[in-house]
């Protein structure tokens, strides 16, 4: 059983969702790294490790209150409605910002991941042969990742359910960004732009009493699309969290070491200076998806060649990253010490 939570305690769960919410929508970062930072990562697979047979059986009974508590229910509904509003708040935002100042917002990002990897190694305790090449692998995994090229855009529900699946693998497993695995399936625009849109005008719509959208195939097909997506995502986050909450109950050392391995092998994805690769057709052209947007098939990472303006505010902002999340630390110390 779980401590009961305080007010605040409820409200700073919300905002943690809220940041989980848009570091998933973020190519290159991972949700997982914000739970692993906020404290609530083994609470957070643990609760979702709750969610088996017995809970179904609970739930089918009508033992709604008894269900509830069994998959800390109050935990995970406050998580999730921080993550939703995300979606559609602080989300729109990073999408704007990302279009318009997009070295910085890299540049914040990849020293919060900095910052992240201090934050969970610094409490790793020794470190011996075996969790180095644990390490290793990890960050060989992670270069790894950052280095393929991105697929086609697909919008085959059975593809889009798997996408699902894999995709929110970013939730459960820190370095690893569902978002960027959706840009290497080539659906990072359909599932997590065009969907989520569609489904912000279909509410918008709603709320207008204006039906006219279940005339409009194309918003249709996107909400359809978003079904399945999300259905994809639940059992993914399911699964993942059983397979998650077994290894780190038998193996937790070893498992943090992939991990910051993982993040670490994961600075790769999200390097500030980098240019976008685009796909030509034979007469050199950009080619274009079926929507009119740019193919992007991979990038060109380079180093800075001269300190001009804009590379010194990228590195302020890469250091401004990293502070954000050590602050998370030096919160936490804080509260610990004026509680004790």
């Amino acid at each position: 059983m779980y401590e009961p939570r305080s007010f605040s305690d409820k409200i700073w769960l919300v905002l943690k969702g809220l940041g989980m919410g848009a570091a998933n929508k973020v190519p290159g970062v991972s949700g997982g790294v914000v739970a692993f930072v906020a404290g609530f990562y083994e609470e957070f697979i643990y609760s979702l490790q709750k969610i088996n047979r017995k809970a179904f059986a609970l739930l089918i009974n009508g033992r709604f209150r008894s269900f509830y508590q069994y998959i800390n229910g109050q935990f995970l509904s406050l998580l999730i409605l921080g993550m939703i509003i995300s979606y559609f708040s602080v989300s729109k935002v990073l999408d704007y910002l990302i279009v318009h100042y997009e070295l910085y917002v890299w540049s914040a990002f990849f020293g919060m991941i900095i910052g992240s990897i201090y934050f969970i190694a610094k409490d790793f305790g020794e470190w011996n042969r075996k969790y180095l090449g644990y390490l290793l692998c990890g960050i060989i995994a992670g270069v790894s990742i950052s280095f393929l090229e991105p697929a086609k855009e697909n919008s085959n529900l059975i593809f889009v359910f798997f996408c699902g699946i894999i995709g929110v693998s970013g939730m459960t497993l820190p370095g690893l960004s569902g978002s960027f695995i959706l840009i290497l399936f080539g659906n990072y625009v359909l599932l997590l732009v065009d969907s989520v849109n569609a489904l912000f005008d279909t509410i918008t719509a709603l709320l207008q009493f204006d039906f006219s959208f279940v005339n409009d195939a194309e918003q249709m097909e996107l909400l359809k699309v978003l079904g399945v997506f999300s259905l994809g995502s639940l059992v993914g986050l399911v699964s993942l969290s059983h397979l998650l909450a077994y290894v780190l109950k038998r193996y937790k050392k070893a498992t943090y070491a992939v991990i910051i391995g993982f993040i670490a092998g994961s600075l790769g994805v999200v390097w500030p200076w980098k240019e976008k690769l685009l796909e030509l057709d034979a007469e050199g052209q950009v080619r274009m998806d079926a929507n009119g947007r740019e193919i992007i098939k991979g990038y060109d990472r380079y180093w800075p060649t001269e300190l001009s303006n804009e590379t010194m505010l990228a590195i302020l902002f890469i250091i401004i990253g990293t502070l954000i999340v050590l602050s998370l630390d030096w919160y936490h110390k804080s509260r610990t010490s004026t509680n004790g």
